[in-house]
């Protein structure tokens, strides 16, 4: 199972044989109003108690007696906390009390049927016959009744594996996966008769347009890490979505973080832009990963980060382990050099296809596979509790990745230890981190790995955008100085030497500033300047033509020559003979 729980009651699916025998106690599940059939699923699957945010969001997910209407949701928790139970378990609950109602009624119908039959004398009518929906004379598009959006593929396929967990006791409720990558006619077969459908954006569009797929009766829409599927490649298809089910009866968003942009923007999506939408905040992001030991590490160049690496990944306490790269050439060159080392590494980015994603994912969960070189692809969705350490090769692009990035380790309540390698000049980057999470790194250094750049100091939280001291901690007499300690200072030119300088455009107006120009030229006599006050004075005769030569310092034994130029610069003809020469 994935995150979907966290908290784990005194028997796991990891105990022995003998533990596992013993019955689960899932009462707690039982107390929030789930149906019998997930709460037998939940105690399968070991789970005593929910979390925290189950506790809080499950009773406002399902619609209470004498309620007009589902509430819409708009709820925040940090990874690992069991968001995904929080909203399948009540969607799935609203299903199955619909099928039951559904089951009940034309059980009415044909009891009503029979009975309308006998008191003619005939005989009663047949059940209708079951028809085989794969024939394509029995093809109907698919009219799911719930809907689960996911920004990547192997989160929705998580998803999708966590919600056929949770009804294996329900008998008529079928689950779907539609995601990008994979054969159409497969995934076709798989949505008839879908009640749940998890799916990607792109490939779910692809299906409507194409009519396999009408969303017209979609009851429930969740939003899955709404804040990377409101970004910018996102909001286009989301819109066409929400257009798409406009109908529905409910809307809920689930993220670890909530920008205040991306909650505008989540707002357009919830009935009445968001007038009637309840938001649930079990922790703000900024709260520290208890269970994940968080530390930093200064290198001089790439070279220097790869022997930092080299050396921890040597550490006999990992388990598996995730690398985190800025781009998916340096993923497939660091997974590379990892393979000639000896690792069992694989790489995983966005250009792989969708089958080999699978397999190198499988083989990650299987144990086949220590580490993984990933593009923050992986930053969501991969659920597996055997990884230890995560390993920031490559800074994240903006600093809310950092936290769904070390939330990949310390599943479960386990402990992590999330290690970064940054340059000194990715230190702004370190500081947007350390300004969104408001936790300070603790820079440590590996004996005989050090690095041969001064560490840079400290600033203050706040970086970079977020309202902090852009130049806090430099000091820099063009900014005035440590911004932190140090006065202001008065105008630039302010406290400089009194004495004035000469500024070759002239005019009365530096006079009146700075004192009698005589008194400046007693100051300050130089014999070069002596004739330009009069030359100002004179009309402007061109660029090449000042009047008479003045003898000028430095210049005055120099000859003043009239006429063509000497041997060097050639006897070139007046501009005269040029002209008649152009003729």
């Amino acid at each position: 199972m994935s995150d979907a729980f966290e908290a784990r009651g005194e028997t796991s699916p990891a105990m022995n044989p003998e533990q596992q025998q013993a019955p689960v106690d899932a009462s707690a599940f039982a107390e929030l109003g789930l149906a019998p059939e997930l709460v037998a699923a939940v105690a399968d699957l070991g789970f005593t108690q929910p979390t925290a945010v189950q506790a809080h969001v499950m009773p406002l997910a399902l619609k209470a007696e004498g309620a007009e209407r589902f509430a819409d949701l708009m709820v925040s928790s940090q990874t690992g906390s069991g968001k995904t139970a929080a909203f399948l378990l009540p969607v799935l609950h609203t299903l199955i009390q619909q099928q039951a109602a559904r089951a009940e009624a034309e059980r009415v119908e044909r009891e009503r049927l029979v009975a309308e039959a006998m008191a003619r004398g005939e005989a009663p009518p047949k059940a209708p016959k079951r028809q085989n929906p794969l024939l394509p004379r029995n093809f109907k598009a698919a009219t799911p009744g719930a809907l689960i959006l996911c920004p990547t593929r192997e989160l929705a396929q998580q998803v999708a594996h966590d919600a056929i967990d949770l009804v294996r006791h329900c008998r008529g409720l079928r689950i779907a996966n539609v995601v990008g990558g994979m054969p159409y006619q497969l995934q076709i077969a798989k949505l008839q008769n879908a009640d749940l459908v998890v799916a990607t954006p792109g490939r779910l569009l692809d299906l409507q347009r194409s009519m396999q797929l009408k969303l017209d009766q979609v009851q429930f829409l969740v939003v899955d890490e709404a804040d990377r599927m409101l970004d910018l490649g996102f909001s286009d298809d989301l819109a066409e979505i929400n257009a798409l089910t406009a109908q529905r009866r409910q809307t809920m968003m689930f993220s670890a973080t909530f920008a205040p942009r991306i909650q505008q923007l989540a707002m357009r999506v919830m009935h009445d832009n968001g007038k009637h939408v309840q938001k649930v905040q079990i922790d703000s992001p900024q709260e520290q990963h208890a269970n994940i030991k968080q530390v930093l590490f200064w290198a001089d160049n790439a070279d220097h980060k790869r022997k930092l690496l080299d050396h921890w990944l040597r550490d006999a306490s990992i388990n598996q382990a995730i690398v985190f790269a800025s781009t998916q050439i340096e993923c497939d060159g660091l997974a590379t050099e990892l393979q000639q080392a000896g690792f069992a590494a694989v790489a995983l980015h966005g250009a792989l296809s969708q089958g080999l994603r699978n397999r190198r994912l499988m083989a990650l969960r299987n144990g086949q596979v220590q580490i993984l070189v990933a593009t923050d692809v992986a930053a969501r969705g991969i659920d597996v509790p055997t990884i230890t350490h995560v390993f920031n090769f490559g800074l994240p692009m903006k600093a809310e990745d950092y936290t769904h990035r070390i939330g990949r380790t310390g599943r479960a309540g386990r402990d992590g230890l999330a290690v970064t390698f940054a340059e000194f000049r990715d230190r702004r980057r370190i500081g947007d981190i350390e300004a969104y999470t408001q936790q300070r790194f603790k820079p440590e250094v590996v004996p005989g790995l050090e690095p041969r750049e001064r560490a840079p100091q400290p600033e203050r939280f706040g970086g970079r955008g977020r309202g902090g001291d852009r130049f806090a901690g430099r000091s820099n007499d063009r900014f005035g100085g440590d911004r932190r300690g140090a006065p202001p200072r008065g105008p630039r030119f302010e406290n400089r030497d009194s004495v004035p300088r000469f500024d070759p455009r002239g005019g009365d107006r530096f006079d009146a500033a700075r004192g009698d120009r005589a008194a400046r030229q007693d100051t300050r006599f130089d014999p070069r300047f002596e004739q330009r006050t009069d030359q100002r004075a004179a009309p402007s005769r061109g660029f090449n033509d000042r009047g008479p030569a003045a003898p000028r310092g430095g210049f005055a034994d120099r000859p003043v020559r009239s006429g063509p130029r000497p041997n060097g610069f050639g006897d070139r003809p007046a501009f005269g003979d040029r002209a008649r020469r152009g003729r």
